[in-house]
Order: structure tokens, then C-alpha cells, then sequence
């Protein structure tokens, strides 16, 4: 079940649309997508290739009128197959279920802070289907503490950072990547709240297995509480 109280706690942090993308696009600019298993946008591609996937979602933007697609938090998808890191052969089962935001928008597009925090960890995590180059902000409002997590980032972006680097609600902390170091995803961000981050650094999961959907969905909550994009 999820954790009522930090449920609760996200959605009264802000009280309207909070963009974590470029402040050019504004809320009429998002359409919400579905990339699960049952995807209309991806049920024609037998091959789930960043290209294939990026066609997909062009099509769906053009068709909705929109800027930014959106979506994904506990979604069943299958176009983890393609990578070794989510079907390890150790695990009891594949890992296919989302549960982060996704932002589906161009390479280089600028990435903000939707909250005052403090830079906790930075990492490139490589490898298809990887994070990339990835950020994790720590927060502290009242007494709660509670981190959100960047991915798909642009390297440049994670050079000159420092750890306890003070970060306030609304500045830019990066662009996103392209193809070739976000992990091969067609370009967009992965955003994901935490509640304990379980002594990661620079790296959380956010593709899950269903044995283990239960425990992640109570430590990460839906980021549109935070955001409300809709």
C-alpha cells in the first residue's frame, strides 16, 4: 500500500502545474502518453529502437497539438526486453514496471529544480538501457527529508557540479541528452521522487519487478502529486 502520510506531504509541497522542463512550455503544452504493453503510439514497431520509439511519439505529439509528452509511473512496459540490465538472469523476474515520470522531449532541453534542495550525488550511469548521466536532489521542507532523481541528462551538465551544491526552486540544473549517453532512449527525462534512497548514490532504481512493486511504489510516489501537470 502506498505511504499515505509522504503521499499526503508530495502533494501539499506545491499547490499548482510545477514544470521541471523549460518554463517555455506551459501546462496546455503536455499531453499525457501511454508507452505500456498495450500502447496504441508503439503497437506497430516490432523492433522497440529509440528511432522506432521517437517516431511514435512525433506522431502522437502532432496528433494531440502538443509540445511535451508525459507519462509512465506504473507502467507495465516491454520495451525493457531489449536490455540486459532489467532481464539479469539472477532475478526472479524480468524488470518492466516504470515507476518514474517520463518526459519525452528534444535533446538539450532544459531540466529545473521543482523545489529549493542540495545536490546529493551525481553519476553517468552508462549502458543501453541505463540512466545516463543522472542528478539526485536532497530536500528538506519542515522535517521531512525526500529526494527527486534526473536521468537521461547530458554529460556537460555533471561536470561542474558539488555534492551539497545549493539549488533553489525553479534554476536549471541540466539539459537533456541525447541518444548516445542516455542509455539509447529516444531523448526525454526520467523524474522520480524517493523517499529513503536505500544508500544509493548518483543511481536508483526506476524500472521495478512485480514481486517488488509494492515496497517502490510506497517509497516513490506519483511525481504528478508534486507537479500537477494534470
Amino acid at each position: 500500500m502506498p505511504n499515505t502520510r509522504f503521499t499526503d506531504f508530495i502533494k501539499e509541497c506545491t499547490s499548482d502545474f510545477t514544470p521541471v522542463l523549460d518554463t517555455k512550455f506551459k501546462q496546455k503544452d503536455y499531453a499525457h502518453i501511454d508507452l505500456s504493453e498495450v500502447s496504441e503510439e508503439l503497437k506497430n514497431i516490432e523492433i522497440p529502437s529509440s528511432g522506432e520509439i521517437q517516431k511514435g511519439i512525433d506522431s502522437f505529439l502532432s496528433k494531440k497539438k502538443a509540445k511535451v509528452a508525459y507519462g509512465g509511473y506504473n507502467e507495465k512496459r516491454n520495451f525493457y526486453e531489449r536490455s540486459f540490465i532489467f532481464n539479469d538472469e539472477k532475478t526472479e523476474s524480468p524488470r518492466n514496471i516504470h515507476i518514474g515520470l517520463d518526459f519525452w522531449i528534444e535533446a538539450g532541453t532544459a531540466v529545473l529544480a521543482p523545489l529549493d534542495g542540495t545536490v546529493h550525488s551525481f553519476h553517468d550511469n552508462e549502458g543501453m538501457g541505463n540512466y545516463g548521466p543522472t542528478i539526485i536532489l536532497e530536500h528538506l521542507i519542515g522535517e521531512r527529508m525526500f529526494y527527486t532523481l534526473y536521468g537521461h541528462l547530458s554529460r556537460k551538465c555533471i561536470k561542474n557540479l558539488c555534492f551539497g551544491q545549493i539549488v533553489e526552486a525553479g534554476d536549471k540544473i541540466g539539459d537533456l541528452g541525447s541518444t548516445k549517453v542516455n542509455g539509447d532512449y529516444a531523448p526525454h527525462l526520467h523524474f522520480q521522487i524517493i523517499h529513503d534512497l536505500q544508500g544509493f548514490n548518483g543511481d536508483y532504481p526506476g524500472v521495478v519487478a512485480k514481486q517488488d512493486l509494492e515496497l517502490y511504489l510506497e517509497n516513490c510516489p506519483d511525481p504528478n502529486l508534486l507537479l500537477k501537470i494534470s
